[in-house]
């Protein structure tokens, strides 16, 4: 297995039982439909893809339901809660429906147009009204200070409350169209768990091609790197297993949330396990999933 940067074994806790990933939908049209996105969420390309922060879960013109469920992601740098000076490392905002700020020397202000996530959180719920509301976010430092690294403006058009609003189906004779609007519903609908850590683009039992981007959420909790002291705060660290054989372990203790597996075809278990500063374990989970193909492993320019 070919990893993308080389971390140290750690020993981890097991608890008596494991969580169990999301699985693939039952029902047949909605398993296709989920299925037909899998590219999208699992494919690494890293020269199109010009910005490290994006939105995990949505795209520019997606139509959701209020409520809704916003992921973030970060690339090449960890995520660490606001006070904690630590170089390479900072924490999401949202910003809704404004322009990015001029200063990047100045804190970002704190406002309904400008959301902190200064515990180092994931996700969030977004409750807005109906109509189109524009959505970036902006990674920054310990002080609230701009790193400039930052996502694409997207744009959402809110439907109404999901509540009012009947979840969307898919009809066979309209596959495509219905399809597009189940999917965006399914995968900003709010999760139902306080405590959780998961994969968040891919299902248990999915097939995925290699080289693959693995994106990794938690609630409950904030993210900071290991031997950290931080209240309510983890990391992520993988266990990964093909045909049964001894786990590989990966861990991320820089605080990342992303990291990308190059694995050989073949049936693999994947234990997904959050670990305190100190090394013990706060939740886990567990995926199984299949490498249908392997390409060459990306390289840098």
């Amino acid at each position: 297995m070919n990893q993308w940067k080389a971390v140290p074994t750690v020993a981890l806790l097991l608890l008596s039982s494991s969580a169990m990933a999301k699985r693939l939908p039952d029902d047949p049209l909605e398993r296709r439909c989920w299925l037909q996105h899998t590219a999208e969420r699992t494919s690494l390309n890293l020269f199109a893809e010009s910005t490290p922060v994006t939105f995990s879960n949505l795209g520019d013109g997606f139509q959701v339901r209020t409520p809704f469920w916003v992921e973030f992601g970060i690339r090449g740098m960890g995520v660490i809660p606001a006070g904690n000076k630590r170089d390479d490392a900072g924490h999401h905002h949202l910003l809704i429906d404004t322009p990015l700020p001029s200063s990047v020397s100045e804190p970002i202000p704190f406002s309904d147009k400008y959301r902190h996530f200064g515990k180092g959180q994931t996700a969030t719920v977004l409750d807005l009204p109906p109509g189109a509301h524009s959505l970036r976010l902006l990674f920054a430092d310990y002080q609230h200070r701009p790193y400039y690294v930052f996502s694409r403006k997207i744009t959402v058009q809110v439907l109404g409350n999901r509540k009012d609003i009947a979840r969307p189906r898919i009809d066979p004779e309209r596959f495509n169209e219905t399809c597009q609007a189940w999917y965006q519903d399914e995968v900003t609908t709010p999760p139902s768990e306080a405590k959780l850590v998961y994969v968040k683009n891919i299902r248990d039992g999915e097939t995925v091609d290699s080289p693959f981007v693995v994106k990794l959420g938690v609630l409950g909790f904030g993210v900071a790197p290991q031997r950290t002291a931080i209240p309510d705060t983890g990391h992520f660290s993988l266990n990964i297993r093909k045909n049964r054989s001894s786990a590989t372990p990966l861990r991320l203790g820089e605080g990342q949330t992303e990291t990308i597996l190059d694995l050989s075809p073949g049936e693999y278990e994947i234990d997904v396990s959050f670990l305190a500063g100190d090394g013990q374990l706060l939740l886990k989970d567990q995926l199984k999933l299949t490498v249908a193909t392997q390409g060459q492993a990306p390289r840098k320019k």
